[in-house]
């Protein structure tokens, strides 16, 4: 079935043919609203939680002090539509951002991330949310490989730590800093594998020499040979580690690659390692 209206069809109104990148339109920031309103506002008989959204809102994102909040019928809910429907379009991200990753009852709230999504998905924004953070559109399966690497936890912690940093200087809406986001991709394949090879004070190549040695751990050669190349270029004098003061020439899709490569090499060692009965 299509998703075009019958006037689209007909060639009576527009079909967008652009992902909105650095804007946002009336059906977007309205299908946000319709999330934020039916999952939080629309039922106020848990009067306690209710309040306490309102209030951290004002505190964190607004800045406003908590006792000049209007409790009259519908005055917050009238405040903040105003303030959603005018913002700058990063600041309406920020916005649902916050929102998403934020719960009194201590997770992130993953019915409103999927409802989001939705509207990304239908409006034809540029945005998606990958875990607890809005970033650039890339696949599902790239935010599926992305989000399960960014899930290891204990002795692994470090390798997602390195990730959730790669992915915030990537999605930074105002600034984006394309260079770290692949110097921090680049250090969880590097810190990993690492871990894999015991040699905590091994580079990336070293490390991957010994996993290489080791005749329970049947590890690729060419995908071995690949990473490493990747290392040397984020490593030689002109890239990105060993020039922090000079400004690579790197874009977007520079740094998307490496942090969907370097996530699903993750994935990829993990499992190795596990099959070779590596325990973490």
């Amino acid at each position: 079935m299509s998703d075009q209206s019958f006037s689209q069809r007909k060639g009576l109104s527009s079909v967008r043919s652009e992902l909105q990148l650095d804007a946002m339109d009336r059906p977007l920031r309205v299908g946000l609203w319709n999330v934020f309103y039916r999952r939080y506002l629309s039922d106020t008989s848990s009067d306690n939680a209710y309040v306490w959204l309102i209030e951290y809102i004002h505190v964190e994102f607004l800045k406003e002090p908590v006792d000049q909040i209007e409790y009259g019928y519908g005055a917050p809910n009238e405040q903040l539509r105003n303030l959603f429907m005018e913002y700058q379009w990063f600041r309406v991200y920020d916005f649902v951002e916050l929102i998403g990753r934020t719960s009194q009852f201590g997770h992130v709230d993953q019915r409103f991330i999927n409802g989001c999504n939705e509207v990304f998905e239908k409006e034809g924004s540029g945005y998606r949310f990958v875990g607890e953070i809005i970033s650039p559109i890339t696949s599902g399966d790239e935010i599926e490989a992305i989000e399960q690497a960014m899930g290891l936890a204990g002795s692994l912690q470090p390798v997602s730590t390195h990730l959730h940093t790669a992915l915030s200087h990537l999605s930074d809406r105002e600034s984006p800093d394309y260079r770290n986001s692949i110097k921090e991709s680049i250090s969880a394949v590097e810190t990993l594998s690492k871990i894999v090879a015991k040699t905590p004070k091994a580079t990336l190549t070293d490390a991957l020499k010994a996993i290489q040695r080791d005749g329970e751990f049947k590890l690729h050669g060419a995908l071995s040979e690949a990473f490493k190349k990747l290392y040397s270029w984020t490593s030689d004098d002109q890239g990105i580690r060993h020039s922090l003061m000079d400004e690579p020439n790197l874009e977007f899709e520079d740094a998307m690659f490496m942090l969907v490569s370097c996530s699903a090499f993750t994935n990829y060692l993990v499992a190795k390692a596990e099959r070779a009965g590596i325990a973490f």
